[in-house]
């Protein structure tokens, strides 16, 4: 994820205080009576004590120091005698200003981060009962108040006196001549290009904890499935989190047959029944009954499969959950839209994910989604899927994933394997050096990674978090049964590794603290899906490599882009809608997703799958609590499909991700060229689905 010193630590993406608001010209306004007139003494005086070359400067720093005084900032005098005290209008005083903010806030940040990180420890890992007040802290955010001080000790206006707010226009178009002390320069001044209150902060960061802690539990109990004749097609104990395990048992079941296709179709239900809210509250996360998904009653279960004791208050009935998934959806929205007013240059959530997290401006980011989703090459994949399946395709084969074999090596037998390498955490840090030295890490380099990674066993589906000041550890987590890891837990525990290992360099290993972290979340993404890409590999398992595998997996990547890039634009969707209706209910908030995902299924895949109206789209828990972060993951697999095409003609993973991690928080295309000599876009990977399917005389 995309580091700018955040001074707010759980308050996740959604609060964009290390984005840049821009102060524009035709914005350029008397905020208080007498501002103009002091800024025009005090050029003036700054100029006469300092020399004209220094006026450039001078005029741009009273400008947007003026931009977010208020009132009760001080008055006229107040606001002279700080400006005369703090200029610093030569090199020494310039550098020691520098240097002092970049390394105190810094420690800030390692600090909120220390603080936020053992306050969600409990909610966050599979440690036991969740109470009532771990939600509390897990909602707290230790960080909240610590932009609002820095404004009311004016430490923020003295960054905006001296240091530049830019455009993202200006930093596309300069970006490449500016030194890399400049560069930390510009991020140091957009950590205070905005005047949140802090109430504000705290706002979202109670929206955002309570989402996850929604999404965490929100667990399907597989063998209480039943179908039509009253069999159970999953095994004893089976627990899914939704959307991410539901999804990935999905794709398992490809080994299967049509045992697995009967499945599959169950699991298809079961999402259908989340997304539209028909799924029994009851249900959810409950091994106490049984459910027919596709009759969708409900009874007393038949079998016990679990230790979990039965909810007092549990009443058997097929009452439908109260449209809560759009409740939590609607939460967060209102939750950012208080940000709003305090983003003049970037109004909306929408708009602060684009042009300042992210720096590709929307239009530009739709345009690589539906480069990919519109490709001519998607029928030709459709067809050859259903040639390899031997039956007509269906609306869950957007979740193909039969192009990237595992030999012979069925998901049981893959669980079997890792369940036993990793019967727990700690087994799988213990093994961490092996594996990332298998990457083509050198053994110091492995040792050094795997010092600063941290593995814990995760109560959702894992993530990954790195620390914000040189020498904090990153987190691996990820779901570690009582019978150990799976192969589901593993393959998303490369992943999150992935993840550790560019938050460890690009903090570590950086030139300047300011520029920690890669340009974006999906340049971390990216580098998270070329390990996740080799976890065969990394058991020790052979691995097939030759013209033909190498096709498969070109074709593996498209087909799983074009998918979550159509996910992407439901989400974007979904956002532009909320902003459209603010007044919004629930109910009508859920009619409107059900619309959205239908009409970028009927658009994309009804043409090439043959079914209408489908509205498993907008399954993804991302949607309800990552606040727009979606359209990260196809440009993470356009990235690291660049990335790996470079690879490949460059050399080992392990060198090219430790000199590609430490480019740091530049803009992506800047970043891209210069780990791999092209701007980011989906033509890599387009071009090699192309060859892959002439290669294949597709």
């Amino acid at each position: 994820m995309n580091h700018l010193l955040k001074l707010c630590v759980t308050v996740l993406l959604a609060v964009s205080l290390t984005a840049c608001a821009v102060i524009r010209e035709e914005t350029d306004k008397e905020v208080l009576p007498w501002m103009k007139t002091s800024i025009a003494k005090l050029e003036k005086e700054l100029i006469a004590k300092y020399g004209n070359e220094q006026e450039e400067r001078i005029k741009r720093g009273l400008k947007q120091a003026a931009s977010l005084w208020r009132s009760d900032d001080g008055d006229g005098d107040v606001f002279k005698v700080f400006v005369l005290d703090n200029f610093a209008g030569d090199q020494e005083a310039f550098d020691a200003m520098f240097t002092r903010f970049e390394n105190l806030l810094t420690i800030v940040d390692g600090n909120m981060n220390a603080i936020g990180t053992e306050f969600c420890m409990q909610t966050d890992l599979d440690l036991g009962p969740v109470y009532s007040f771990d939600e509390v802290f897990a909602a707290y955010s230790p960080g909240a108040h610590v932009l609002d001080d820095f404004f009311k000790n004016k430490l923020a206006f003295v960054v905006l006196l001296n240091f530049p707010l830019t455009t993202l226009e200006e930093r596309l178009k300069n970006g490449d001549r500016w030194s890399r002390r400049e560069w930390a320069e510009v991020r140091l001044a957009q950590i205070f290009s905005k005047r949140v209150p802090a109430e504000v902060n705290l706002a979202i960061a109670k929206a955002s904890a309570l989402s996850d802690q929604y999404i965490a539990g929100y667990n399907i109990w597989m063998h209480h499935l039943l179908d039509s004749e009253g069999n159970r097609l999953f095994p004893e104990g089976m627990r899914l989190l939704s959307h991410w395990n539901l999804r990935d048992e999905l794709k398992a079941d490809y080994q299967l047959g049509e045992t697995g296709l009967e499945k599959q179709r169950m699991i298809r239900k079961v999402m259908e029944r989340i997304v539209d809210q028909s799924i029994p509250e009851v249900v959810i996360d409950n091994p106490h009954v049984d459910w027919d998904p596709f009759a969708n009653t409900v009874a007393a279960a038949a079998v016990k499969d679990s230790d979990f004791s039965v909810p007092e208050d549990m009443n058997v009935t097929d009452a439908p959950e109260p449209n809560t998934r759009y409740s939590v959806l609607l939460e967060t929205f209102l939750a950012s839209k208080k940000m709003d007013p305090y983003s003049p240059n970037a109004p909306t959530l929408i708009a602060r994910r684009f042009d300042e997290n992210r720096e590709i401006p929307e239009e530009q980011v739709r345009g690589m989604l539906e480069q990919v989703c519109g490709s001519p090459l998607v029928p030709r994949v459709a067809k050859l899927i259903e040639e390899r399946l031997g039956r007509p395709l269906e609306a869950h084969d957007i979740w193909y994933n039969g192009f990237r074999g595992t030999g012979s090596y069925s998901e049981e037998k893959l669980n079997r394997i890792v369940s036993k390498k990793y019967p727990d955490a700690a087994a799988f840090a213990k093994d961490m050096p092996r594996m990332l030295r298998k990457l083509g890490f050198s053994r110091r380099t492995a040792g050094y990674l795997a010092d600063h990674i941290v593995v814990e066993p995760a109560r959702g589906s894992g993530h990954a978090s790195g620390g914000e000041m040189p020498g904090q550890v990153a987190r691996l987590r990820t779901r570690v049964g009582p019978n150990g890891m799976d192969y589901k837990g593993y393959n998303i525990a490369t992943h999150e590794m992935g993840h550790n290992v560019e938050q460890v360099f690009s903090l570590n290993d950086v030139d300047h603290p300011l520029l920690k972290g890669v340009p974006n979340t999906a340049f971390t993404e990216a580098i998270a899906f070329i390990f996740q890409a080799r976890d065969l590999e990394l058991l020790g398992l052979d691995v097939e490599e030759d013209e033909q595998s190498e096709a498969y997996n070109a074709l593996n990547e498209f087909w799983g882009t074009c998918e979550i890039a159509a996910v992407s634009l439901v989400d974007m969707e979904i956002w532009h809608w909320m902003y459209d209706n603010p007044e919004a209910t629930p109910a009508e908030l859920k009619q409107a997703v059900l619309q959205i995902a239908k009409d970028v299924w009927n658009k994309y895949y009804a043409p090439v799958l043959g079914e209408k109206d489908v509205t498993i789209l907008a399954i993804y828990s991302h949607i309800i609590h990552s606040f727009l972060y979606l359209p990260d993951y196809p440009m993470g697999g356009m990235i690291a499909f660049q990335i790996e095409e470079h690879v490949k003609e460059s050399g080992k993973v392990g060198k090219e991700v430790e000199r590609m991690t430490t480019i740091g928080n530049v803009t992506p295309n800047l970043w891209m060229k210069e780990a791999t000599g092209s701007k980011v876009g989906a033509d890599a990977l387009i071009t090699a689905a192309e060859h892959a399917l002439d290669a294949l005389g597709r």
